[in-house]
This record gives C-alpha cells, sequence and structure tokens, in this order.
C-alpha cells in the first residue's frame, strides 16, 4: 500500500527535482502540493512569485496544490500554529508523509522532523546529502528549465537569468550551485514533471532590504514575473 502524501513546494528547482524523483516511488502517493502564500500580497512566501503562476505550475503538474496563506512577515508562533493547523487538517485526509527538496542544513532538517513526529507525520527528504553542482547539472540534463526570482545583495545580475550550465561556471566563489543557503531562489516553468509549460515574461526587478541582529543593510533582489 502507498504511502499518502504532502509535498512541501516552493515553486523552485529543488522542489522540482525532488518531486521528480518523489513520483517514481512506487511506495508513494503525492496528493498535496503545499505552499505558504503571503495573503497580503499574494505571493509566494519568500521566493515572491504571483500565486497565479503557482496554481498554474500545480495544474501542469496534475496535483492539488493547498495554500497556507500566512500574513505578511508572521512571527515564528503565529507560522507554527498555522503550520500545525493545517498539517492536522491534512493528517485527518489521510495524509502520513511530507517531503521536502532540502539538501544539506541539518539543523533544518531536524525542525521539520520533530515538528511532523509532533503530530504522527514522517518526514523525507530525496534530495538529502546529494552534490548541489551534481544535483542542479542533472536538473538542467533531465530537461527542466527555471528561472532565478530573487537573489541575495551582490548577485542582482543573476536575478531573472534562465539557469544553464554557463550560470554554474559564473556563481562567485563560496555561493552554492544550488543556492542551500538562501543566496537565490528559483521558479521552475518547464520539464519532465510539466505537462506544458508556465509562460510568463520578465517584469519589474526591486531590492527589497531586512536586518537581523547580524546583518545590517542586507536584502534581495526579486524579479518580477508576469502571467501570459
Amino acid at each position: 500500500m502507498k504511502n499518502k502524501c504532502l509535498f512541501n513546494w516552493s515553486g523552485g528547482k529543488d522542489s522540482t527535482l525532488a518531486l521528480h524523483y518523489a513520483l517514481q516511488d512506487p511506495s508513494l502517493r503525492i496528493d498535496y502540493l503545499l505552499t505558504t502564500v503571503n495573503d497580503a500580497f499574494d505571493r509566494v512566501s519568500m521566493h515572491g512569485v504571483r500565486s497565479s503562476l503557482l496554481i498554474r505550475q500545480a495544474e501542469s503538474i496534475g496535483i492539488d496544490l493547498y495554500q497556507v496563506r500566512l500574513p505578511e512577515m508572521p512571527g515564528m508562533d503565529t507560522y507554527e500554529q498555522a503550520m500545525q493547523h493545517h498539517l492536522g487538517q491534512l493528517k485527518s485526509k489521510g495524509i502520513t508523509h511530507s517531503l521536502f527538496g532540502d539538501i544539506f542544513l541539518e539543523d533544518l532538517k531536524l525542525y521539520r522532523e520533530n515538528k511532523l513526529a509532533e503530530i504522527g507525520m514522517t518526514a523525507l527528504f530525496p534530495l538529502w546529502k546529494r552534490d548541489t553542482t551534481e544535483l542542479l547539472r542533472e536538473f538542467i540534463s533531465l530537461g527542466y528549465k527555471t528561472v532565478v526570482v530573487c537573489a541575495k545583495k551582490g548577485l542582482e545580475d543573476f536575478c531573472g537569468r534562465v539557469i544553464d550550465e554557463r550560470f554554474i561556471d559564473e556563481l562567485p566563489e563560496g555561493i552554492d550551485p544550488c543556492g542551500e543557503n538562501g543566496e537565490f531562489h528559483t521558479f521552475a516553468f518547464e520539464g519532465p514533471i510539466f505537462k506544458r509549460p508556465i509562460p510568463f515574461e520578465l517584469g519589474e526587478k526591486v531590492f527589497k532590504t531586512y536586518e537581523t541582529a547580524e546583518i545590517k543593510d542586507a536584502g534581495y533582489w526579486y524579479i518580477d514575473l508576469l502571467p501570459v
């Protein structure tokens, strides 16, 4: 009997490749793509992609989309309460496993495992501990296409670029090829799990700042993807 699963879908390349593998696993049945959405702006949390494009992705893949709507800049308590509520709802539908596209962040993996264990669900990580350069080259060789939708300060020229082999060669030293440390995020729009490509045009590029106790005047460049 197959395990009923939800897939934590960001819309980017790591999610896409992890889902690619999950769909080939005979022990898994992916019932939902779960995405957190900024309710104030109607965009994917962190990535800033319009929810209309997120919906088109799910339709092209052919898996039901489950949106968790969050306020702008939610605190951890708000986030965790919302997630526990929605995960409880999904568990009541028979979901037993939750899949992620994480690659090597140990603290994040442990956090996810512990939070899911609290409600009796199991976390799975199809890409865990894979070499990120090899993963990105495999993503490209499989025929997937993805565009950089946001990038940290200093990586402005990469924002809006479609990832290819040249992209890998031109990344500055110290930048993970998959952006696993949060250097950049992407939107996947074509490839084997998509029944049809998701068309878009590049819109305005803007810089949004934030500050933490350790970093002053940090931020991300975002490029708007316009549905066509």
